[in-house]
């Protein structure tokens, strides 16, 4: 009876025990971010948590990525919260975007947003109707976000427009989040009691006393986000493709032809992720092959600047600029480090091993053919010849007769018997 009391005594408790699932995002926003924040929610909604705490802190990234997580966000069934987080972080270019779609937007003391201002590739200026073109396209999306979760549009706007950018205390007066918290403890208990509207309900969180549960990325998405970026995506592709093609000239080295495979695997997962243009991937790839060509052909020199000039394009059009979130594009110091190396591999490495498999063998039996000697006994067919201060039997070439003394050269040899013919005297 006294165990039955205190089971129910303590009922309300048990069933009260709340739950937030918090996920991390610290870098450039890409696939494996994206595909990180989707399985956050999911997860979230999976075990009915109280709501999803996303700890950003990032300088951009890819506009693809960043309307995936957004829309995401707007249609997760609890609520999201994102937490500029912690002390110094930095929600920009991609990240106003990510953190104005959030329920909540919080930020910790000493952190800004803002910045989201559209730059060609590289953060070169682009011609001004591109530049109204996709200054126009952010700024529309930037304020279907603001105006959805009834925060600050204009200010958002001047984000894109001006690259603005300001405090978590500014912000606050400016509506552009709604909190500032210096910790995920403090958080909680400021989302204690706020009542949400999610896409098809509204919820009122209960976080006060909540457990918080951190979700890692899986190790593939680790992965993926290391090789989301481009330049050690194209370093990977070269030193495939440089591996595979030494295989090739060296058979049986082995450790290349592995290397090569793997690093060219890594190098095309890591583009599956990036905005690729596949004509500069061919561009590189017709490149290697004129600089291939260069080894086998004599065309004193245009091959070769053929092949550079097209690896250096598809070098430059490998990955497709993104004017709004500009942080997806190969260095160019890379790409011309890269591509002279590639030359002196192609012209001086191949070109002298190739050279080395066609020359003249110095070695062994083959050695003999070409080098000349003299006759000692009268070849009438067969007779015996001196060369390299070797005496051996030998026959004339055409069955004539060579007398003793004659210069010979050596065009043939089977069986160690060398097959010869006359050297006309100078």
């Amino acid at each position: 009876m006294f165990l039955s009391l205190l089971f129910i005594l303590l009922l309300p408790i048990v069933v009260e025990a709340q739950k937030v699932l918090s996920i991390t995002v610290d870098g450039s926003i890409n696939p494996a971010a994206a595909s990180y924040i989707e399985r956050g929610i999911k997860k979230a909604e999976k075990e009915n948590a109280q709501c999803l705490i996303l700890n950003l802190n990032t300088p951009g990234g890819l506009l693809k990525s960043t309307r995936v997580i957004v829309g995401a966000i707007m249609d997760a069934k609890i609520p999201v919260v994102v937490y500029v987080n912690p002390p110094g972080a930095h929600a920009g270019s991609a990240g106003v975007f990510i953190t104005m779609a959030a329920h909540v937007a919080a930020m910790a003391p000493a952190t800004n947003i803002g910045a989201a201002h559209p730059v060609a590739g590289g953060g070169a200026q682009m011609d001004s109707t591109m530049n109204r073109k996709t200054t126009n396209d952010a700024v529309a999306f930037i304020r279907t976000i603001a105006e959805k979760r009834n925060r600050n549009a204009e200010w958002a706007e001047q984000a894109v427009r001006q690259s603005e950018s300001i405090t978590g205390i500014i912000a606050v007066q400016k509506n552009v989040v709604d909190l500032v918290a210096t910790s995920t403890k403090e958080l909680l208990k400021e989302l204690d009691g706020r009542t949400i509207q999610l896409s098809r309900t509204t919820v009122t969180m209960k976080t006060a006393s909540a457990s918080v549960e951190g979700v890692e990325m899986t190790l593939g998405e680790k992965l993926l986000n290391i090789l989301s970026d481009p330049n050690l995506a194209y370093i990977l592709l070269m030193i495939g493709f440089y591996g595979i093609l030494f295989e090739l000239y060296n058979p049986g080295a082995i450790f290349p032809g592995v290397a090569g495979v793997i690093g060219l695997i890594l190098g095309l997962y890591a583009l599956h992720a990036l905005p690729v243009n596949y004509a500069g991937l061919a561009l590189i790839i017709f490149g290697i092959v004129l600089l291939i060509l260069e080894i086998k052909i004599t065309s004193y020199g245009l091959l070769t600047l053929g092949g550079v000039a097209s690896l250096v394009l598809g070098s430059l059009m490998l990955i497709k600029e993104d004017p709004t979130f500009p942080l997806m594009k190969i260095s160019l110091s890379l790409i011309l480090t890269t591509v002279g190396l590639t030359v002196l591999f192609f012209l001086f490495i191949l070109g002298a091993g190739m050279k080395a498999q066609q020359a003249k063998p110095v070695t062994g039996m083959e050695g003999f053919i070409g080098e000349t000697g003299v006759v000692l006994n009268d070849l009438n067919p067969v007779g015996s010849v001196r060369v390299h201060g070797e005496i051996w039997e030998a026959s004339a070439k055409s069955d004539e007769k060579i007398e003793a003394g004659a210069l010979i050269r050596v065009v043939e040899e089977q069986h160690f018997r060398l097959t010869v013919e006359r050297v006309l005297n100078a």
